[in-house]
């Protein structure tokens, strides 16, 4: 039942943010913002979250996960108020600093309630379906708030959300609380960091943050491209979803998939994968085959989440996992706060199709840091524990 109850709070959740984020650029962008001012923007939801994400893992290890999975849910419900009640872009930052925070105290809690809950044997099973759970809101999110936006308004996509939003708040008291024994040994931010140095855990943070950076950037940037085509609202809701999908498809076989290869091998190979539809998309205005490149970019991105979430909870050291998750999520944060402002930058000087391909060109870069160690068995095993 814990297992269920986590799952309907993260579809609830994830529903509300992938809704919102593209409509968010949109509305932006119908409010006269440049590609550099919408990176700023994209990059103020994980402002908050580098800050506070270690500090959101230790407080789950302190005081249970029940409290801030309720903080988390309720925050959301109101970052979906203020640009509902007020059509202005200062309203949609205060919106992106407090759902962005409220994301830190859930993901951190919700992820560890599954670790927590689930046996070695089982846990990953949990966390890919707790993977599937922020898909199929990734699938339904973004096909709602274009449908909303191209024939209501925009504000109306926010009241959808505030109303969605109730579910996770309901099922947040659902959550037990599970206290940790506390460590004799005071944690402070450079123990924490210092956990990079064990390589397993290091190569499943920068794989993770790999992957989400570029979801971001897709979120972000493909409406400003896809607008320049002239391709409706409901239609780029469309695309994104076709992604989201294909993410659910994938990790429905990534079980069959581990069991035939070296689960380093499938994250390199899904990451080359999704770099070369990053990098194909500005060679086409069809909606039809930027949906077919939105589908590979899927299949890859789709792998990295759940081997990472596994990766990153079995080399935990033990009553450290909430902080670790909240190390998990800081990295991912720092990558998804640098990217939007830097690719805001190459979008203005250079033009959105550049993005898509300077992207293109980092995910294929970044397989160099999580290939395969051929010559060190011995990693490669700890990567697959």
């Amino acid at each position: 039942m814990k297992l269920w109850n986590v799952i309907i709070i993260t579809f609830g959740f994830q529903t509300v943010v992938y809704l919102t984020r593209p409509v968010i650029t949109l509305y932006a962008s119908h409010m006269g913002s440049s590609a550099f001012e919408i990176g700023i923007l994209t990059a103020t939801y994980s402002f908050l979250p580098l800050i506070f994400a270690i500090h959101a893992g230790k407080i789950a290890d302190k005081v249970g996960d029940r409290l801030p999975i309720l903080f988390g849910s309720i925050g959301t419900a109101m970052g979906m108020v203020i640009p509902y009640l007020f059509a202005s872009m200062w309203s949609l930052y205060v919106s992106q600093f407090i759902v962005g925070l409220s994301n830190v105290f859930l993901t951190v809690s919700l992820q560890n309630v599954l670790g927590n809950t689930a046996t070695k044997a089982n846990r990953e099973r949990y966390f890919s379906i707790f993977s599937m759970a922020v898909a199929a809101g990734a699938l339904i999110g973004p096909l709602i708030g274009g449908y909303i936006s191209e024939h209501l308004s925009y504000t109306a996509a926010f009241l959808v959300s505030i109303f969605i939003s109730f579910m996770p708040v309901a099922f947040s008291f659902t959550i037990p609380v599970v206290i940790k024994k506390k460590e004799q040994e005071k944690i402070n931010i450079l123990s924490s960091v210092g956990l990079l140095n064990i390589s397993v855990l290091r190569k499943a943070l920068f794989s993770s943050a790999l992957v989400l950076y570029s979801k971001d950037i897709f979120i972000a940037y493909f409406p400003l491209f896809a607008k320049q085509y002239h391709i409706s609202d409901s239609t780029i809701g469309w695309i994104i979803s076709i992604q989201a999908l294909a993410m659910m498809i994938v990790r429905f076989i990534l079980p069959s998939l581990t069991n035939m290869f070296k689960r380093d091998t499938i994250l390199c190979a899904s990451i080359i994968f999704a770099g070369i539809s990053f990098i194909m998309i500005p060679f086409t205005g069809s909606a039809i085959l930027l949906g077919i490149l939105s589908c590979i970019m899927g299949f890859g991105l789709g792998c990295g989440q759940p081997l990472s979430m596994t990766t990153t909870y079995n080399a935990s050291p033990k009553n450290r996992t909430g902080e670790v998750l909240g190390l998990r999520l800081s990295t991912n944060r720092l990558s998804q706060l640098i990217a939007p402002i830097f690719f805001g930058l190459v979008g203005n000087w250079v033009g959105i199709m550049s993005v898509f391909f300077i992207s293109g060109a980092f995910l294929l870069g970044g397989t160099f840091f999580i290939r395969p160690e051929k010559d060190n068995p011995s990693a490669s095993n700890n990567f697959h524990a």
